[in-house]
């Protein structure tokens, strides 16, 4: 058990600076700019947070203000440890392992919220509303998603969708439901398209009044949060360990890579969505879908399989 419990926070470690890197990396080629120094720009960043002085504002309530960050980082630690690190090697395997990992990701719902609550400011406090509205647009597709998923597997334990997916990865039969969690997971980690709890138009939203290591921790909970969502990808749709030739950590590893840079590049490839509008597309639009798709592969699992 030790052993996986310091392979994960390894990886998790490495993963979300290689997110950084990513990101930095495709914003560099998307603006035409070189970009010097780049592999150790996020941790040049992160000690000049680390050394900056907490700004304050007037009246906060500072245990929400400070603990909302720290939430916000222990969510997709928390939701991790079903991921299997190798084949049939995971901190953690229960019966229930994704339902476990839907609900620590829902936790992220309480880190942001309290961390725009806790400034007592009107930014942070909209942007935190804002990621509710988020949230409540975003989870109800993903749950029927998740749901589809156990299904083939008929089972809701992480090992058991990924022996399932021996002869035919879930993408194959659920490629809507693969599309959504896609879209789930940026909205998870307010990214890119999702930004809308960080917006400018609130001068950063619930970040607008962290300075220091709190901004420091909201911002590694959301390069975790991006991690997390796209390692569980894998395991749900990608087969996980199964693949051709490599060995299993390895597919893996580079599934993983592939669904990060995938999650990542959203970020420069498709505008912000109003929240409005993001919420009348999911429940008009996506939540239909992920029910078709739910009835198709309901059917696959009755009639075809």
């Amino acid at each position: 058990m030790a052993g996986e419990i310091t392979a994960l926070f390894a990886a998790l470690a490495a993963l979300g600076y290689l997110t950084a890197l990513i990101s930095r990396a495709v914003a560099a080629r998307a603006a035409g700019a070189p970009a010097p120094g780049l592999l150790l720009e996020p941790a040049r960043e992160a000690l000049r947070l680390l050394v900056k002085a907490r700004t304050t504002t007037p009246m906060p309530d500072a245990v929400l203000w400070r603990l909302g960050p720290a939430i916000v980082v222990l969510a997709p630690v928390l939701a991790a440890t079903v991921i299997p690190l190798a084949p049939g090697r995971a901190v953690a395997d229960p019966a229930i392992g994704i339902v476990w990992w839907t609900a620590m990701m829902a936790l992220l719902w309480v880190g942001v919220f309290m961390t725009g609550w806790g400034a007592n400011a009107a930014f942070p406090l909209f942007g935190g509303y804002r990621y509710f509205a988020l949230a409540l647009a975003y989870e109800m597709p993903l749950a029927i998603v998740v749901i589809t998923i156990a299904l083939p597997a008929e089972s809701l334990q992480v090992s058991q969708i990924v022996a399932a997916q021996a002869d035919l990865w879930f993408i194959a039969i659920a490629p809507v439901g693969f599309a959504i969690y896609v879209m789930a997971a940026a909205a998870m980690a307010f990214w890119g398209p999702f930004a809308m709890p960080t917006a400018s138009d609130l001068g950063g939203g619930v970040l607008a009044a962290l300075s220091g290591v709190d901004r420091l921790l909201l911002l590694v909970g959301q390069r975790l949060v991006l991690v997390a969502a796209a390692a569980f990808a894998v395991p749900l749709f990608l087969g996980g360990h199964h693949g051709p030739l490599l060995p299993g950590w390895l597919w893996l590893f580079v599934k993983t890579l592939a669904m990060l840079g995938l999650i990542v590049s959203l970020r420069h490839l498709l505008p912000r969505i109003r929240t409005d509008r993001f919420e009348e597309f999911a429940w008009i639009v996506l939540i239909p879908l992920a029910l078709a798709q739910l009835f198709v592969v309901a059917g696959y699992v009755l009639f075809l399989r």
